[in-house]
């Protein structure tokens, strides 16, 4: 089943839109790297191979689990990690460290050409999507060449529902391409179903972020930073946003009247905000130290900046609370269970569209601490750093959360093994 007319009108935007969408991709870019790969201009793979597409840095972390899974799972093929974003890129560079047989490309541009292109070059023997990336000619090209495809944690806000909605014939034949799509709640599940996904090719799986897994290298890696801080109270903000980033320190310049030793690590969501953030801070009068410097922060420092890629499980273990960004600012939140995870009590903001479903879970369990804004993030720090038993229930209620809710991974390997054991 192809894209029909929609398709043809999906089609025909895009091409009208590409100088747009040309130029907010062109700063997406590592240096040595061709821009051609945007267009399917990428090297011939070795096969056997398996493909995962990711959007960026935040996918690429909650795919780490499934990435070691299938590295494990099909010994004999390469995976190819796909993302949009040169964060994305720079994360799944530092996972490939690890083993010779994970490789990283741009994703091309949702053209008929490049797609097909893409698919030629790369020959995947299958192709799975990660949480909302749904590219109908990509997803089209895949069923032309015979490509099985999978959607894992699979993941749809009720924002983003209300959007596709208004092209619903085109999503109906993109989702008819999709051979399994492994939601990660049963809201998830219904919306996905809404839009026209197959109830016979749809499951629910839970969210492949309970089964993050930091490793004892970086725990030790967070315990030593925690040991150089000294003993003073300590917060991280994480992945945070423009707009944000003033109300994180204004928050930290009220804890200081209270906790005068107080050090808030800032880490800036994406990487070409980390000089304008570091700007800020002098701006607003506060002490900083930027980690990429290389310095350790001193008594006097109060702000320790994270302009550093890929260490924010090791900065939340050296800080004895979380706030977890995107959600001061309409964003709708990042990942919650990455400071759960590394055993530091979690604070958010209001706007979790996102992470609904997880904050729920928390929330439940009453393991997260939710603010409406600055004022009572503020008052929420000082309360927390002068209620030390109160910051372990947090801890180990977070904990007891990651935990309990694991076992996504297994349903999903278990599921694509099914899906593709008679090309795997």
């Amino acid at each position: 089943m192809g894209l029909g007319a929609p398709g043809a009108l999906y089609r025909a935007a895009l091409y009208v839109m590409s100088p747009l969408i040309w130029k907010r991709v062109w700063r997406e870019q590592l240096p040595g790297r061709s821009r051609g790969e945007r267009l399917g201009y990428i090297p011939r793979a070795e096969s056997p191979l398996i493909w995962l597409h990711c959007a960026s840095v935040g996918e690429v972390q909650a795919a780490r689990p499934l990435i070691e899974a299938l590295l494990d799972a099909y010994p004999d093929h390469r995976l190819t990690v796909t993302t949009m974003t040169a964060t994305g890129a720079g994360r799944v560079g530092a996972l490939a460290g690890q083993s010779p047989r994970l490789t990283h490309h741009f994703l091309p541009l949702d053209f008929p050409g490049a797609a097909k292109r893409f698919l030629t070059r790369l020959d995947p023997q299958s192709a799975i999507f990660f949480e909302t990336e749904l590219w109908p000619n990509l997803l089209t090209a895949c069923a032309a060449r015979r490509i099985p495809v999978a959607v894992v944690n699979a993941r749809l806000s009720a924002k983003a529902y209300e959007r596709y909605r208004r092209i619903r014939p085109l999503m109906r034949r993109t989702l008819a391409q999709v051979d399994w799509l492994a939601a990660k709640s049963p809201e998830d599940l219904t919306r996905f179903q809404g839009l026209g996904m197959p109830e016979e090719r749809a499951t629910v799986v839970g969210s492949l972020k309970y089964d993050l897994n930091p490793s004892q290298e970086e725990h030790r890696q967070g315990r030593q930073l925690r040991q150089r801080l000294g003993e003073r109270p300590v917060w991280v903000a994480g992945s945070t946003h423009q707009g944000e980033d003033e109300l994180l320190l204004d928050a930290q310049r009220r804890l200081l009247e209270r906790h005068p030793q107080a050090l808030l690590i800032l880490v800036p969501r994406h990487p070409q905000r980390f000089a304008p953030v570091a700007e800020l801070c002098r701006e607003q009068r506060m002490n900083v130290v930027l980690r990429s410097s290389g310095q350790v922060p001193e008594a006097a420092t109060q702000v320790y900046l994270g302009d550093t890629m890929g260490e924010l499980l090791r900065l939340y273990a050296a800080a004895d609370i979380a706030f977890v960004g995107g959600s001061l600012v309409p964003i709708g939140g990042h990942n919650l269970l990455e400071p759960a995870a590394m055993g530091v009590p979690v604070i958010s903001g209001p706007h979790l569209d996102n992470f609904s479903d997880i904050a729920a879970t928390l929330r439940d369990a009453n393991a997260l601490v939710e603010v409406p804004d600055v004022n009572a993030l503020a008052t929420t720090l000082q309360q927390l750093f002068d209620n030390e038993p109160e910051r372990k229930r947090l801890s180990l209620a977070a904990q007891g959360v990651v935990e309990r809710e694991r076992g996504a991974l297994g349903r999903i390997m278990f599921g694509l093994e099914r899906l593709l054991s008679h090309k795997c």
